[in-house]
């Protein structure tokens, strides 16, 4: 069963002048139990997709959609307070920037005392403050910080970008959501600790059945994690498969041009050779290609990408380019 099903999301930003389409008919599902990744340059829309998700974006920012079920409840039927109950008892996110989303001036201990649920709590007010504090330090052991004490009495400030992302973590496993949308986790990490993140996150969704949207730019960091894989472009959708569909045949020019500039240790790279890439960059919001905004960057376009390609679907792996085989240039 999805948890989640989106069908052609759209997010629009009200500016002074024309309005932008930031984000452009994207379709997302999640199966229960299911670990996703979200890959793609920074500016394909992946914060904006989680956050509209979320619910969290403000009122500069419109988002439509053919279909946003949760649970198969159709949130776009709902008014936005009942949309808002379902969505912060079941999901939950986190954000990049820990050191950003936690408060300075309350210790960790308190902050997470209380994001913990007050239906998990029995009894009269004394007990469940007692409750609270034992719930909170369980919860600091579930994330890998064993020195409980020390962090529950710190500030934010007073502890490394590591610990304060195992206590974003924390924060939001206290409400025990069904899925958890981890939005670059290990942004400024060291590679060891970029390791214990996606452990962590890997070993809450095999032995909790917890679903995972794990958003990144590096695909080959998040690939050893994920059972499926979903592709953006500068806000709309390019390729959707399991990991391995995606590895061994990626069919989009711009999923092959990310899987060729991956350093692995089986390619045979010559001294001071450069790394494949596509030329340009990804386009700013202001200034959008029509059609296919690989267009201007890549390598097969033709005449015919200056309209939106319909997606295909080969066995479950789904792409979106009009020339998505070799037969087809």
């Amino acid at each position: 069963m999805n948890l989640l099903d989106v069908k052609n999301l759209s997010i629009t930003l009200q500016s002074t002048a024309e309005p932008i389409l930031a984000v452009d008919r994207v379709s997302l599902s999640i199966k229960e139990g299911e670990f996703r990744g979200l890959v793609g340059e920074s500016g394909s829309g992946k914060s904006l997709l989680a956050k509209a998700i979320m619910g969290v974006l403000d009122d500069k920012w419109k988002v439509e959609a053919d279909r946003f079920h949760w649970q198969g409840i159709d949130l776009l039927r709902l008014t936005e307070e009942e949309r808002k109950k379902i969505i912060t008892r079941d999901v939950a996110i986190i954000f990049q920037e820990p050191m950003s989303c936690l408060d300075p001036t309350n210790t960790i201990g308190e902050q997470i005392e209380e994001a913990i649920d007050s239906k998990q709590l029995s009894g009269y007010f004394w007990q469940k403050a007692q409750q609270r504090r034992k719930a909170a330090i369980k919860l600091l052991h579930k994330v890998g910080i064993k020195k409980h004490t020390l962090v529950a009495k710190s500030y934010p400030h007073q502890l490394t970008t590591t610990l304060c992302q195992r206590v974003m973590i924390a924060m939001a496993l206290a409400r025990r959501p069904k899925l958890l949308i981890a939005d670059e986790p290990t942004a400024s990490m060291e590679p060891a600790n970029q390791a214990q993140i996606f452990r962590l996150l890997a070993s809450l969704n095999q032995l909790k059945s917890m679903s995972v949207l794990l958003i990144s730019h590096e695909l080959d960091k998040i690939s050893h994690w994920t059972d499926n894989l979903t592709v953006m472009y500068s806000g709309q959708f390019v390729e959707a498969g399991t990991t391995a569909q995606i590895f061994k045949t990626p069919f989009h020019p711009y999923t092959k041009a990310l899987i060729a500039s991956t350093p692995t240790p089986q390619k045979q790279w010559q001294k001071k050779a450069r790394l494949e890439t596509l030329p340009g960059t990804i386009p700013v919001l202001q200034h959008l290609p029509i059609g296919c905004r690989l267009g201007p960057r890549c390598p097969n376009a033709r005449k015919k990408c200056v309209t939106a390609p319909q997606i295909r679907s080969y066995h479950g792996h789904q792409v979106s380019c009009h020339f998505s085989h070799k037969d087809e240039y």
